[in-house]
């Protein structure tokens, strides 16, 4: 028995839904086919220069279909390393209500932005970078030709050039302004380093050595420290910023960071957190002069009442660390004079540092 022909009606009421049905079905899947995950784009990134603390250039970019709360880190390359920008005290970028985002870099041979959720913490360094998983949403890198030569402000001083900074340090864990105008040479060839108030900032001073010796005797014959507030500190150091791990770091420092109580000179081996990698003594006033001897496995720290070819200087301190000694690599020697962030008495006025030679012995 035949069924009874379908009506017009009914006829094209199954043909709508079918319609329907594969309308909703096309529109499903071609949504879910269409649908992407974020993407980084750059619209903004600095040429290339040589990896180093003495140069910032602004880094722009968006992220699109960035779920909220998201972050940018931003990575430089220097060499085979990937270093975190700006700021290791200041990794994180976030993106704006346009989906944009900015920062500043130091300079590299690439670039490269990664999206990632709140929680996750982003290595200081690597050699390579991380791809897209569970908190990393989205990595995007671009390699950038050869930009404009590198100008350093120099001063000369005690027969050397020296390189001044003019850039933001996060050095002691917190942010610190520089002002080259603050590290001048006088006539008797003195380097004085001084750190002055600009509105609610104090802005710091100092120089780097343009030459690497390695192993041998550095001296610095310093004026009076002993009068320093207790939040400023003079510190002379070698620092190889390329270098992954404690930078070849090495420090003779005059400071009471931040307690009045506190004795006011150290000898650090980086890390300081080690107890045997630090000395704490007293720094005597009057004019004073610093050395570090360097030799393989061995570092001899002494500090002398006098100049250093006065001919009339008594022994102050000396410790010999043996443990953690770097080996000579790209380190620099620097003379950095800035205020303690973290002081329990903060800075109450302007201060100056007078380092009356420095002198470098094979």
């Amino acid at each position: 028995m035949h069924s009874p022909p379908k009506s017009s009606g009914s006829r094209l009421a199954a043909i709508s839904w079918a319609a329907i049905c594969l309308i909703s079905c096309l529109s499903f899947f071609g949504c879910r086919g269409a649908a992407k995950g974020p993407v980084i784009e750059f619209t903004r990134v600095p040429p290339a220069g040589e990896g180093g603390p003495d140069r910032l250039e602004s880094i722009e970019g968006l992220v699109r279909n960035a779920p909220p709360g998201e972050r940018i880190v931003v990575y430089a390359k220097a060499g085979p390393i990937w270093w975190i920008q700006p700021l290791a005290s200041a990794p994180f970028t976030s993106i704006a209500t346009d989906d944009t985002w900015k920062t500043s870099t130091h300079l590299g041979s690439e670039y490269a932005a990664i999206l990632i959720d709140p929680g996750y913490q982003p290595p200081l360094t690597m050699k390579t970078l991380p791809s897209p998983g569970s908190e990393v949403l989205a990595v995007a890198s671009r390699s950038v030709g050869p930009g404009p030569p590198i100008v350093n402000q120099t001063l000369k001083f005690s027969g050397y050039e020296w390189y001044i900074r003019h850039i933001t340090s996060d050095r002691n864990g917190a942010i610190s302004n520089y002002d080259p105008a603050n590290a001048w040479t006088d006539a008797d060839g003195a380097l004085h380093l001084r750190i002055s108030r600009e509105g609610d900032r104090w802005k710091c001073s100092q120089v780097t050595l343009a030459n690497h010796f390695g192993y041998g005797t550095y001296l610095f014959s310093v004026r009076d420290t002993a009068f320093f507030q207790p939040a400023a500190a003079l510190v002379m150091f070698t620092y190889d910023d390329l270098a992954a791990e404690h930078h070849r770091e090495m420090d003779i420092e005059m400071s009471r960071w931040g307690d009045s109580k506190s004795k006011n000179g150290d000898y650090v081996v980086q890390p300081y957190t080690f107890p045997e990698n630090k000395v704490i003594f007293d720094v005597p006033a009057g004019k004073v002069t610093h050395s570090l001897r360097w030799e393989p496995g061995r570092a001899t720290f002494s500090t002398f009442r006098g100049a250093a070819n006065s001919g009339e200087v008594s022994m102050v301190k000396r410790n010999t660390f043996t443990t953690g000694v770097p080996t000579p690599g790209g380190e620099s020697v620097v003379i950095d004079f800035c205020d303690f962030k973290y002081s329990k008495m903060p800075l109450q006025n302007g201060a100056e540092a007078v380092i009356e030679r420095f002198q470098y012995l094979p």
